[in-house]
């Protein structure tokens, strides 16, 4: 295959005239021009996908409103999202420092003795921990602690560090008897909570850096919790479902967030298509029920399950 020139940029009004050119029904060129003034073009061509012939010209009916719309509805909704990932973001490093910190000390972290020996590489641990404290070397509270102790950071402070996907490792590589206390505050077993903080990451990633949402999976299939009527897989709804299990404790749930995302839907229902985010006709009933509480079966391995972990990891 050979290699294809790199095509030359396109002026906004030229950038138009090819969406014309190709069937979109642009509607108002001065409008058009505005429109891709705001948002890139190969970003906006991302939301023409649905309309996109195997020609890549477009479906007749196809016009830049509807697709401008979509962009929109998808902007507002990554921010919903986010908003929602962030509460249970700042509640995971309060539940990892608080319970780690008063089993093994402040500086516990630091020692490999106190995680489990099965998955945790505790150079490469250090290592992370290291560029934590470079790329936040600017901030005042990090030079405190250089200055006053010596770089020795208590795991509190340590925490505020971290990225996500880092919050993320230290729970996956926590013993299995304090990774138990951690899934309890959830509702939900271990296995199941590491798979929704690896999740939460992905979508956290997507909305940070204005990834689309709509039209789009994830890589990673969260857990479905053994007592839940529904088998969750790859799309965007199936990780709003993964907020609402990690918001069990959250009395607004339905109140707030449900409350929010329908009215977003409803603002945008005459442009988008909910099957391009993966939802499913009872969508409403699947988000607005109680949050998932996991059956007892389900949360308590049998002691036989435990000692059989738990030994693993001291062997």
């Amino acid at each position: 295959m050979s290699i294809k020139e790199v095509k030359k940029p396109l002026t906004y009004r030229e950038q138009a005239n090819l969406l014309i050119s190709r069937g979109c029904d642009v509607g108002d060129e001065d409008v058009a021009v505005k429109i891709l003034e705001q948002i890139n073009y190969y970003r906006l061509t991302a939301y023409f996908l649905p309309f996109k012939n195997a020609d890549d010209t477009y479906k007749q009916g196809t016009n830049l409103q509807t697709v401008y719309q979509m962009h929109e509805f998808d902007r507002e909704l990554s921010y919903l999202l986010f908003g929602a990932v962030v509460s249970l973001e700042l509640k995971l490093r309060a539940q990892l420092a608080y319970h780690h910190a008063h089993k093994y000390g402040a500086l516990g972290y630091t020692d490999e003795g106190n995680f489990n020996k099965r998955v945790h590489k505790h150079d490469k641990f250090l290592e992370t921990l290291t560029t934590c404290v470079e790329h936040n070397a600017k901030h005042l509270f990090v030079k405190h602690h250089k200055k006053v102790y010596g770089g020795k950071f208590p795991l509190c402070v340590m925490v505020e560090l971290f990225t996500l996907g880092n919050l993320s490792f230290f729970y996956s590589d926590m013993k299995w008897v304090d990774k138990k206390v951690i899934a309890k505050q959830y509702n939900t077993s271990p296995q199941n909570l590491s798979s929704w903080f690896m999740c939460l990451t992905n979508l956290r990633n997507n909305c940070a850096h204005y990834s689309r949402l709509y039209n789009n999976t994830f890589a990673a299939i969260p857990a479905t919790p053994s007592d839940f009527a529904y088998t969750l897989g790859r799309s965007v709804f199936d990780y709003i479902l993964v907020l609402k299990f990690l918001s069990v404790s959250n009395p607004d749930w339905n109140n707030s967030f449900v409350v929010q995302l329908e009215a977003l839907i409803e603002k945008y229902q005459d442009y988008i298509d909910l099957a391009h985010l993966g939802f499913p006709q009872n969508w409403l009933e699947l988000l607005k029920s109680i949050p998932c509480t996991t059956t007892t079966a389900a949360l308590a391995h049998t002691a036989t399950e435990d000692n059989r972990i738990e030994t693993a990891e001291i062997t």
